[in-house]
């Protein structure tokens, strides 16, 4: 099969399209035959090493796809060879062939086409885990979105406008906020033009905003967590700036707020049946109408570096597909 595949970590310039053996599934898992992968920021990161969980090379990122089940291990019971899934993984999409755990699997609806099924998976479940599990939004809050035009940011604008929430999509663009506003969005921030603390705290009355949801770190953390309004939850998602904030924890204190984290690939290994269930309402919100994912840009396989370049400097607004 052909697959794009990292030899040594490095930016995507150094993966190379090769010819590689089929991979080979363990018992709880299913080989796919995969027909679209979506690019995400993780996937710009294990490339470089810099990972949570680190794929030993040589091996093929990507971690989203869309396809067709070829094969399924001893163990699985709930998927067969021909259907169609959806499925994430920590690495090995862009590939002709990708091996899931079934338990990080969901049947594909059936009114969803392949590039939209890729696109689907890990930025919502990523935000919907975060806003409904560990934010527990209520209709009537407000909710601070950074990094808003990116996969994750535009699934949390959606998600938290279909669970009743008042969104304020924060972007450096005003293309990109304008697509925010096309997803939903009440309120718009672009980072460079104004003081993020002093605007928030405008925009919510004094008061703040309820619960921050943030994929991007670095500069715009801090002055976030101190337009929290009291008992609010800040959401740490990822860093797609390259830099960890550190907060002072005085903010907490004074604010009553949480600091929470949000790690979808440890809540569906450690709450497998959790996760499966959710990833279940999401197929079916889309079955409603209700969630639309927005794809930038496609690309071919061979392709594909340039896509993982774009994403690794911030270029993408919502997803990225990578064709196969």
């Amino acid at each position: 099969m052909k697959a794009i595949i990292c030899e040594k970590y490095g930016p995507p310039s150094t993966l190379t399209l090769k010819e590689v053996e089929d991979p080979i599934i363990k018992e709880d898992e299913v080989l796919i035959g995969v027909k679209a992968c979506s690019i995400n920021f993780p996937d710009t990161l294990i490339i470089r090493g810099m990972y949570q969980f680190k794929g030993e090379p040589p091996f093929s990122p990507g971690s989203n796809v869309a396809g067709i089940v070829l094969e399924v291990g001893s163990e699985v019971s709930e998927f067969k060879a021909g259907d169609e899934v959806i499925g994430m993984m920590t690495h090995g999409g862009l590939a002709e062939k990708c091996v899931a755990s079934s338990n990080r699997c969901i049947a594909k609806p059936k009114n969803m086409d392949m590039q939209s099924a890729a696109a689907f998976l890990y930025t919502y479940a990523t935000s919907y885990h975060a806003l409904k599990d560990r934010a527990d939004l209520k209709a009537g809050e407000t909710v601070l979105v950074l990094g808003a035009s990116g996969g994750v940011g535009l699934a949390a604008v959606e998600l938290a406008k279909m669970m009743g929430a008042k969104v304020i999509a924060a972007a450096s663009t005003d293309e990109k906020l304008a697509l925010c506003k096309e997803r939903g969005a009440d309120m718009l921030i672009n980072y460079n033009d104004v003081d993020l603390k002093k605007e928030l705290k405008s925009m919510t009355g004094g008061k703040g905003v309820d619960v921050v949801l943030d994929p991007v770190g670095g500069a715009y953390a801090e002055p976030s967590l101190r337009a929290i309004a009291w008992k609010g939850r800040y959401l740490v998602v990822g860093f797609t700036t390259g830099e960890i904030p550190k907060f002072p924890l005085n903010l907490a204190l004074l604010k009553g707020c949480q600091i929470i984290g949000v790690f979808l690939g440890a809540y569906t290994t450690i709450e497998p049946v959790a996760a499966g269930q959710m990833m279940q309402q999401l197929a079916d919100k889309f079955n409603e109408g209700a969630l639309n994912p927005y794809i930038y840009k496609t690309y071919s396989l061979e392709e594909a570096p340039d896509a993982l370049d774009l994403m690794m400097n911030r270029g993408a607004l919502g997803k990225l597909i990578v064709n196969i």
